[in-house]
């Protein structure tokens, strides 16, 4: 790994707050961050932000820091904007609000020279375990904090509730959910009358898919949200270790994005059969993460109308964790699960969080 940052030794007693990242989430974080400025709530002074693009003090003015490096011009240069920026460092915090891997990579460098770390890239801890297991060394060996609410469920206190009954001893029996807010939307709507497609593309103008709806169909965000929940459980769970039955037909997802939108309708006759055969026998669909401590899968599935699992409504995520302590009735978590404003705000709590443990 490139070591162009320079993380110094010296503690500082005055830490600053950096952001990478600058879209939706990086967005309604300075807008949230602003607003706590207002009330006069103790947050670490938010030093710079960055983007591919480009890397901006803050100095009086974060929102225009932020306009200034959406604005930015794109550049080919292979070292990121923030790599030479001012240094983080011990006791710093950085603020990752992007989904770029190459930006997971350096989670463990960050905490490893005693940089607080505070992500909703779900591709650190739901990424190669390899990766996975060196944020938890350097976390161990640094004693940096890692704050990773938002990574699953938008700051749902499900990754806190799961750690504690581990610590407090509790045996995780088996965890299942809906841990998509954009596929809960779909299939809290769908009622098999009007096309799949026409479901996916209001999903996609409101802002609960990605660009690419194929990203949130495939269930490659819900694995990686599983493996998040497994690790925290305590199961040293691999990416392949995780059975996901995408609801993308090979041929829409070889094709350019470009293409995609007069192809969706390829969507529309495998999940009508699946919505009348559910329909049939009393259940309802549900898109699925689940793991115990023999098998992990995502994928749709008919669930009868008392499941734990049929409620929620909008784009929640709803998560059943089994225990000794709940063997039978499970423990249920249910709330917004996606949207940039609550994401935004599971991410200024780890940072306060964190802040105030000095």
């Amino acid at each position: 790994m490139s070591t162009v940052v320079r993380l110094a030794t010296a503690p500082r007693t005055a830490p600053k707050l950096a952001l990478l990242g600058t879209g939706v989430v990086g967005s309604a974080f300075v807008a949230r961050y602003q607003r706590l400025q207002e009330r006069a709530l103790p947050v670490p002074a938010l030093a710079w932000l960055a983007n591919s693009r480009a890397l901006h003090a803050c100095g009086t003015s974060a929102q225009r820091a932020l306009q200034e490096a959406n604005q930015a011009a794109s550049r080919e240069d292979a070292i990121p904007p923030w790599a030479e920026g001012e240094a983080l460092r011990p006791g710093d915090i950085v603020v990752d609000a992007t989904a770029s891997d190459s930006v997971a990579d350096w989670h463990a460098e960050w905490l490893s020279r005693g940089v607080h770390v505070v992500t909703a890239n779900k591709l650190g801890l739901g990424g190669a375990w390899l990766r996975a297991d060196a944020i938890a060394r350097a976390r161990a060996g640094s004693g940096a904090r890692y704050g990773d609410a938002a990574t699953v469920g938008a700051g749902l206190p499900l990754l806190r509730s799961l750690r504690a009954l581990v610590d407090g001893g509790d045996r995780i029996h088996r965890v299942e959910g809906v841990l998509s807010g954009s596929l809960a939307w779909l299939f809290n709507q769908y009622d098999g009358m009007r096309p799949f497609s026409g479901f996916v593309r209001q999903a996609r103008q409101a802002g609960y898919t990605e660009p690419d709806p194929r990203l949130d169909l495939s269930g490659e965000d819900v694995r990686r949200k599983l493996l998040i929940l497994a690790r925290a459980a305590g199961l040293p769970l691999q990416s392949d270790d995780v059975r996901v039955d995408s609801l993308v037909p090979k041929e829409l997802a070889a094709l350019p994005l470009p293409a995609l939108d007069a192809a969706l309708s390829q969507l529309d006759a495998p999940l009508a059969a699946r919505f009348k055969e559910a329909y049939r026998h009393g259940a309802r669909l549900r898109f699925l993460g689940r793991f115990d401590h023999a098998r992990a899968s995502v994928g749709l599935q008919a669930l009868p109308l008392d499941h734990p699992l049929c409620g929620g409504g909008g784009t929640d995520n709803r998560v059943a964790i089994y225990s000794d302590r709940y063997p039978e009735q499970p423990l249920v978590i249910q709330g917004p699960g996606a949207g940039a404003d609550v994401t935004a705000a599971a991410l200024l709590d780890d940072v306060l969080a964190i802040a105030s443990m000095r």
